[in-house]
């Protein structure tokens, strides 16, 4: 055995760090899994934070617990690295600690930064000051369009808190920071930089581009030099590696975010290959060539981990997490009791996997469709195809016969609705995909997934520990950049597809016609959704 095929990835998520010890070879093999929980901070006036220290002790904690239980030896890992949720904004100070809790994707608080910085002008393009919208598409081939893009969270703090602000050093984004507890070098890689939209991506010209800093106030002093994701950023500190079991010197990788290293781990190599992902949040992504951008549809193209590739991404802000709320608010009697009986509750995975056991009991015993019962996932706003942070969940044409188990299958259908009208979105600019890869927790369940067949009339196809997507992205990446694998090319065929679900066409009106009823829901209550939530 090859001691440097050992990879450490980590997947640090909304809800939790996930560690998976990998071995490289002719195909990529999962070892080792541990999980460490973390909470969120939910702010008045929709901030949504994190501390810092809570993601790195979870780091440390389930590395630790991998190499104990499982024997390995601190210089049998040949490299490290992460996959971690985007578009956050942590800011440092020259030590490279955290000078405020970092607001993360879901942190909206930033409404007025955004309105006055793009809002204005006589020349206006969807609202938004035209001249600055040209230049930024022209540039990064993007905007940020929304007040949780990490532009307005900088400049929230700048205006909100104007001392600490004083004390900035740079702005990373969340596997950024972590790379720094790693190594001591503050970088930053192509994808996270791309979502600033201060990144020219133009090819001969990746960089930071002084005219957007001017353009849109922010310090270029404050941004860290940009890495590949396969570039050894640095290795291991010797306080680090006393923290995680590790050997001092173990590199240290560029990595990158959940989007685009998911893309690798599914499998989603080639060339318009598109794959929808279900955790917490959720999206469809597809594997492209070139710059691309629908402003209508809030899609925009950022840069991949691959050289020369982008991933077309539309989000949703809550996805996995609607499940979570019927596990919490809808269910809780009947999956509270079901869970009990199975785990001691210090499990979280083993109660996950019995959730999912649950469910597919559940909603596999409720006839397709839910009884006419339409569920809406917007339980944190939306983002594409239409971005709107007020639009809210609801069930839709509940009657007397709804009955509790209806409603759990709606919410499941009502998560594929979206990512079917996600998909729809994004095949406007690329071909018509009758084969896509599911990946996320959402994958694990069959029942999930033959919803998800059904629902957007494609052939679904899942890989093995379709959970851990990302984390197998980020050990591939890194098996590159350490010399394991020769390059990207050879990862399509160490990812294969291990089920299928066909699409079933005896439910295919009945879905057409609720599908169509689903799109017009938001339309139908986009102002009710302003009256009722808008500041």
């Amino acid at each position: 055995m090859n001691p440097s095929s050992f990879i450490l990835a980590h997947d640090v998520g909304t809800t939790g760090s996930k560690t998976c010890l990998y071995r490289i070879g002719d195909a990529i093999e999962q070892v080792a899994s541990c999980l460490a929980e973390y909470p969120l901070t939910m702010i008045e006036g929709g901030g949504a934070e994190q501390m810092a220290d809570h993601w790195w002790n979870a780091v440390c904690r389930s590395t630790r617990r991998i190499m104990k239980e499982n024997r390995i030896a601190p210089e049998a890992v040949g490299g490290i690295a992460f996959c971690c949720q985007m578009q956050g904004s942590v800011l440092v100070n020259r030590e490279g600690m955290a000078l405020r809790n970092p607001m993360i994707y879901m942190d909206g608080r930033a409404v007025a930064q955004h309105r006055r910085h793009l809002c204005h002008g006589l020349f206006r393009i969807s609202g938004w000051n035209g001249i600055k919208v040209l230049r930024s598409l022209m540039v990064t081939g993007g905007l940020a369009a929304t007040p949780k893009d990490p532009l307005w969270k900088y400049h929230w703090v700048r205006d909100n808190e104007p001392d600490i602000f004083r004390q900035v050093y740079k702005w990373l984004d969340v596997k950024d920071y972590l790379i720094h507890r790693c190594t001591g070098r503050f970088a930053m890689t192509a994808d996270s930089a791309h979502l600033t939209f201060l990144y020219d991506t133009r090819m001969g010209r990746l960089g930071w581009h002084k005219g957007l800093c001017r353009l849109f106030e922010v310090d270029m002093d404050h941004l860290p030099a940009v890495v590949n994701a396969t570039e050894v950023v640095g290795g291991l500190t010797d306080m680090a590696a006393r923290r995680m079991g590790l050997a001092a010197g173990t590199p240290v990788v560029g990595g990158g975010g959940d989007v685009t290293l998911t893309a690798i781990g599914a499998g989603c190599t080639g060339v318009n290959d598109t794959h929808i992902y279900v955790g917490t949040s959720g999206w469809v992504a597809a594997n492209v060539e070139k710059r691309m951008v629908d402003i209508g549809n809030f899609i925009a193209a950022i840069c991949g981990a691959m050289p020369g590739r982008y991933n077309y991404i539309a989000e949703q802000e809550t996805s996995g997490a609607c499940l979570q709320w019927v596990r919490d608010h809808l269910a809780l009697d009947e999956i509270g009791v079901y869970l009990k009986d199975k785990t001691d509750g210090s499990d979280r995975e083993e109660e996950t996997r019995h959730l999912y056991d649950l469910l597919n009991q559940v909603v596999a015993r409720t006839p397709p469709g839910a009884g006419g019962v339409i569920f809406t996932p917007w339980l944190h706003g939306n983002r594409a195809p239409r971005e709107d942070a007020h639009a809210r969940g609801m069930f839709f044409n509940i009657g007397l016969g709804t009955g509790k188990r209806m409603l759990v299958r709606a919410v499941l259908e009502g998560v594929a609705f979206h990512k079917r009208w996600m998909l729809e979105a994004v095949e406007k600019r690329i071909p018509f995909r009758e084969s896509v890869r599911f990946v996320g927790g959402g994958a694990k369940s069959d029942v999930w997934c033959q919803i998800m067949a059904d629902v957007t009339g494609r052939r679904i196809e899942t890989i093995d520990n379709p959970q851990d997507a990302g984390a197998a992205g980020a050990a591939l990446v890194c098996a590159v950049g350490l010399g394991l694998l020769p390059s990207f090319a050879h990862v399509k065929q160490m990812i294969p597809a291990r089920r299928v679900f066909a699409p079933r066409a005896k439910y295919r009106a009945m879905f057409d016609r609720q599908y169509g009823v689903f799109t017009t829901l938001y339309k139908n209550n986009r102002k009710s959704f302003a009256a009722l939530n808008r500041n």
